[in-house]
């Protein structure tokens, strides 16, 4: 991809706009490789003229780029590494590396607020762009990284020809059952969301195949509807390539009806998803183990195995306040991979089991574990765990990644939630983990992640430092980082408690 694509599309993404008068203002959200990035109330996506607009500085200096504005020749400038591109207010050309673009909408500017057309981000950049106008949402997936840099005809997206990834070849409902064809095997990940009127499938590692692109209506923005006909319990089924880090298809069944289902995986090439059991009624899943990888070995961290913790009521004294701990990924999932080939399942329980060790000297609080040993909880058992107990508070540790060979290479901790009543615990606890953690300060960001939106309570997810980044890695897997992770854990969820 040209190099002026990449600044295209990091500026256009992440433009903040007001209502203004020729523009449509609604509720909207902004998914970037199926995170969602958090926007004010003053700054949604725009409708102009049939042309959806979206924002820019927000994003952009999330992700570490330099945005200047020059107020005396309207002229916004974004920088990184020498590459340069430039927007001057109403006006349909811009500049990219020395090349000029134009644009189907001028950039206008309303206030502080800048506004450009989405579809130039996909047209000039190899970004996955789409506009679901049922949920308001702006999906943007970050083109898949390549050894041949192949480019799929007609889809405008990369695809690694060498790798593994599986594909997704067709898509058919009948008899109530939702057909899913592959060419590989994969471990889906089946949820219900907004009261269990809509079953969301995610196929990680996978893409869309040649043939599927070209039998099904799959949009430029990589997504697509099945007509469903004269169904009772189904109104839609929809399909977008939702995230790219890593690649991952998302399936949408939207109900008119709570029902119950079935998962059939024998990993043969075929998943169906079985909606003719009785409504109401918790989903009954049946899939196939995967075989779990050898664990790489890890300096530094030795944790004692035991049990995982099972969900049983604890007794508490009046005042007591429990808390659940999750130590990400595990058993057969490694999470990411350091420089070092070290796992982010060992950076995660042995912090975990060092929290663990400092909340129980605090005897108004009550601590569990998700997992306490090298187990996989999915991710609806974690949120279960908590919802189950009734926890006051739940703390999600991780270790963040990008994708080898990414040109940039970001360092520091962020703090994640989803829910509104979940922010004031993120930032007690962010305030404290920045200084302990003594990386760059990545910001307290909103992302639809599962286990801090299925949660009851206020719950947050700490990405304390990138494995991609040799700076971090060298820290994570040191005992005396872990300890004051811990350490700063424990300082925001007592300040937070108020204990």
């Amino acid at each position: 991809m040209r190099k002026y694509g990449i600044w295209a599309a990091l500026i256009f993404l992440f433009v903040l706009f007001p209502g203004i008068g020729h523009a449509e203002s609604v509720n909207t959200h902004i998914s970037l490789d199926g995170n969602e990035i958090a926007i004010s109330s003053d700054a949604q996506v725009q409708i102009v003229n049939g042309n959806v607009m979206v924002p820019l500085r927000l994003v952009a200096e999330q992700l570490g780029y330099k945005v200047k504005w020059d107020n005396v020749s309207k002229t916004a400038t974004i920088e990184q590494d020498g590459n340069l591109l430039r927007l001057i207010l109403n006006n349909e050309i811009a500049e990219a590396s020395g090349r000029q673009v134009k644009l189907d909408t001028p950039p206008f500017l309303s206030g502080n607020i800048t506004f450009v057309p989405l579809r130039f981000v996909g047209e000039e950049t190899g970004t996955t762009v789409g506009w679901d106008n049922l949920t308001k949402t702006v999906y943007l997936t970050t083109p898949i990284k390549t050894t041949e840099n192949a480019l799929t005809a007609g889809t405008g997206t990369n695809i690694d020809t060498k790798s593994t990834i599986t594909t997704l070849t067709d898509l058919s409902f009948s008899e109530n059952k939702l057909q899913i064809q592959i060419n590989g095997t994969v471990n889906p990940n089946v949820f219900t969301m907004t009261n269990k009127d809509r079953i969301v499938i995610d196929l990680p590692n996978t893409s869309f195949s040649p043939s599927f692109l070209q039998s099904q209506a799959v949009e430029n923005s990589q997504n697509g509807t099945l007509k469903v006909a004269d169904n009772p319990d189904v109104s839609n089924i929809r399909y977008s390539l939702f995230s790219n880090s890593p690649s991952t298809v998302r399936i949408v069944l939207d109900l008119n009806i709570a029902k119950n289902y079935s998962v059939i995986n024998v990993n043969d090439g075929r998943l169906v998803i079985d909606l003719s059991g009785t409504s109401n009624t918790s989903p009954q899943t049946h899939i196939s183990p995967t075989p779990t990888p050898t664990p790489t070995p890890i300096p530094t961290v030795t944790p004692t195995a035991t049990p995982t913790v099972t969900p049983t009521p604890l007794p508490t004294a009046a005042g007591t306040k429990l808390v659940v701990i999750d130590a990400g990924h595990g058993g057969k999932d490694p999470g990411g991979i350091s420089l070092s080939k070290y796992n982010e399942k060992d950076f995660t329980l042995s912090t975990v089991l060092k929290i663990k060790k400092l909340l129980e000297m605090e005897p108004m609080i009550k601590v569990v574990l998700t997992r306490s040993d090298d187990s996989y909880p999915t991710l609806q058992e974690r949120a279960k765990v908590a919802n189950d107990l009734k926890a006051d508070l739940f703390v999600s540790i991780h270790a963040n990644s990008i994708p080898a060979g990414s040109k940039s290479s970001p360092s520091g901790t962020e703090t994640y939630y989803t829910r509104q009543e979940s922010l004031e615990f993120a930032k007690t606890v962010h305030k404290y983990l920045i200084p302990a953690t003594g990386l760059s300060d990545r910001g307290v960001r909103q992302s639809s992640l599962y286990v801090t939106r299925e949660t009851k309570m206020p719950a947050i997810l700490l990405e304390c430092g990138y494995l991609s980044s040799a700076n971090d890695e060298a820290l994570l897997y040191s005992e005396d980082f872990q300890q004051r992770v811990a350490e700063a854990v424990v300082s925001g969820i007592k300040e937070y408690l108020g204990l």
